[in-house]
C-alpha cells in the first residue's frame, strides 16, 4: 500500500470495523428499547427511554456514522480499490440509503421525545400522532437495518474479488 505502513492500515481498518459495530449495535439496541417502551404506552417510561435513545444517537451513532465513510474511503484509497468496484460501490449506495432513512428517524425521535414529555407534564396519554410516527419510524428503521446487514455481507464476502487465500474454505 503506497505511503502507509501495514500497521497504520490495520489500525484504520480496526477503527472502521469497531465503528461499524457501534453503529449497528447502538441502532439495534436503541430501536428495541424504544419500540418496547412505546408499546407500553406509559408516557413516563416512553419519555425516559426516548430521551436516552436520542442521547445515544448523538453520543455513539453520529460519531460512528461519520467515522465509517472517512475510514472506508481511506482504506479503499490505500488498498487501490476503485469506488466503481461492484461490492464497494454497492456498499456506498446502501450506506447512503441507510443514512437517508436514519436522518428522518433522528428528527422524529426528537419530536416523539417532546410529545412524550408534553404528555407527562399534562398527565395525559401519548397522542395518536406519536403512534403514527412510531409506525413510520419502525419502517425506516427496518429499511436502514436491512441496508446495514447487506453492507456487512458485502464487506465480508466482497463478491467478485479473488480470495487472498484460495482453497482455504475448500
Amino acid at each position: 500500500m503506497p505511503g502507509v505502513s501495514p500497521d497504520e492500515y490495520m489500525a484504520v481498518k480496526w477503527i472502521h470495523v469497531l465503528s461499524s459495530t457501534i453503529l449497528f449495535g447502538v441502532g439495534v439496541g436503541s430501536a428495541f428499547h424504544m419500540l418496547v417502551a412505546s408499546l407500553r404506552r406509559d408516557p413516563r417510561v416512553v419519555h425516559g427511554v426516548v430521551r436516552q435513545v436520542v442521547l445515544a444517537d448523538w453520543l455513539f451513532t453520529t460519531p460512528a456514522a461519520i467515522v465509517q465513510p472517512a475510514t472506508g474511503l481511506w482504506l479503499a484509497y490505500h488498498a487501490r480499490l476503485p469506488l466503481e468496484n461492484a461490492w464497494l460501490g454497492g456498499a456506498i449506495l446502501l450506506y447512503l440509503f441507510a443514512g437517508a432513512c436514519w436522518l428522518p428517524v433522528v428528527w422524529m425521535q426528537v419530536r416523539m421525545r417532546e410529545m412524550a414529555r408534553a404528555a407527562v407534564e399534562a398527565g395525559t396519554a401519548l397522542p395518536q400522532r406519536y403512534f403514527r410516527w412510531l409506525a413510520v419510524w419502525a419502517v425506516l428503521g427496518c429499511l436502514a437495518f436491512g441496508a446495514l446487514v447487506a453492507i456487512f455481507y458485502l464487506m465480508v464476502a466482497k463478491p467478485g474479488v479473488t480470495p487472498v487465500f484460495p482453497g482455504l474454505l475448500g
